[in-house]
């Protein structure tokens, strides 16, 4: 596999991002930029993977405009000098997506761009959708106009099943969506960008759509996992919406972050769409179920489960046909439930000390 070696990734400083970075750093030979504005991941968390240089989105500054600059062959390589990919391996922007001048500046001279950084989960959708759209609409177009205009050649996107809806799973990618959140609503514009990006301006787009992802270092995420052991460890109810028979597809951090590997690296992929998941379907209450023996071993027993009234916008199920994925980027996923969930557990305990 032939790794880029410059990489512009928005919300580096989240789950995901952190452990891509990390996954990139312990490859070596990578320069690495972040923008991300901390309002999830913090600097703390940054520096538990990696020594990184914070630098200011003011020193950065448009060599020429870019559309002249994207027509000249040797643009990637005047930008970023040997000593600065030496010196300077991880590079932090503590800035907002939303900021098209900024985007412009910090893609200059980048081989992939990773969009990490969105407004996540349904909630926080329904409480606020003209926020949920800005964030995951705008911010996305501004990082593929950035792409265009800077001829960066690969554009990752971070998608999930939301787009999709309610539906007869399993989930595949020729199904027709129609979502019910407005989250799903601003995910599947950002999906619906990158084909005419890849269609119009022939820019290497993959959406990737992640399942419900869990694993070490999630501690800042709202998805069900890391609620649940947020909870058992302050000593708090788990709080289950609804019956609990909701189904999801929860797949480990380590398996999706190859994903992105192999979507960053591998040719012919440009406007495809892929379900980054385990293709197994596992209920709330079965979750829970797996969840308690392994609290109780690290410690965490007699806790309490209740159930709440359902969320709006919540599918009923929701699991994916990963086949697509493993036909053509030679992917599958193989960490285990159990296994990952006590992985998961085992971290967030040592953090907590």
């Amino acid at each position: 596999m032939t790794i880029r070696k410059r990489w512009l990734i928005t919300g580096g400083c989240g789950f995901i991002g952190t452990n891509l970075i990390q996954n990139l750093v312990s490859k070596g030979n990578h320069f690495i930029r972040i923008v991300d504005n901390l309002s999830v991941g913090t600097l703390e968390d940054l520096a538990k993977i990696c020594k990184f240089t914070e630098r200011s989105p003011r020193s950065l500054s448009l060599e020429t405009k870019p559309s002249v600059l994207s027509h000249d062959p040797r643009y990637h390589s005047s930008l970023l000098t040997p000593d600065s990919l030496l010196n300077s391996r991880v590079e932090l922007i503590i800035a907002d997506i939303l900021d098209f001048n900024l985007a412009l500046k910090a893609t200059q001279g980048m081989d992939v761009i990773v969009h990490l950084a969105a407004n996540t989960g349904v909630d926080p959708s329904v409480k606020n959708p003209r926020q949920d759209m800005e964030v995951n609409v705008f911010g996305t177009l501004n990082y593929l106009e950035a792409a265009r205009e800077n001829r960066v050649s690969t554009f990752i996107f971070a998608s999930s099943g939301a787009p999709i809806g309610e539906c007869e799973p399993p989930i595949h990618e020729e199904m027709a969506p129609h979502p019910v959140s407005p989250y799903g609503a601003s995910k599947l514009a950002g999906e619906a960008y990158c084909s005419a990006y890849y269609r119009t301006y022939d820019i290497n787009t993959v959406v990737l759509r992640f399942a419900n992802v869990y694993g070490p270092g999630s501690n800042h995420k709202n998805s069900v996992v890391a609620k649940f052991i947020r909870q058992a460890i302050h000593g708090e109810t788990l709080e289950i919406y609804g019956d609990g028979k909701q189904a999801r597809d929860f797949v480990y951090i380590d398996d999706l972050i190859q994903t992105i590997l192999l979507a960053a690296t591998k040719d012919g992929i440009g406007g495809e769409i892929f379900q980054i998941a385990t293709n197994t379907e596992t209920t709330v209450i079965g979750l829970v179920d797996t969840l308690l023996p392994i609290l109780a071993d690290s410690g965490f027993n007699d806790i309490d489960v209740r159930h709440a009234k359902p969320r709006l916008g919540d599918v009923r199920r929701n699991f994916s046909d990963t086949s697509k994925a493993e036909k053509i980027l030679g992917w599958k996923a193989k960490a285990d439930l159990s296994d990952g969930l006590r992985r998961t557990v085992e971290r967030f305990t040592k953090d907590w000390q």
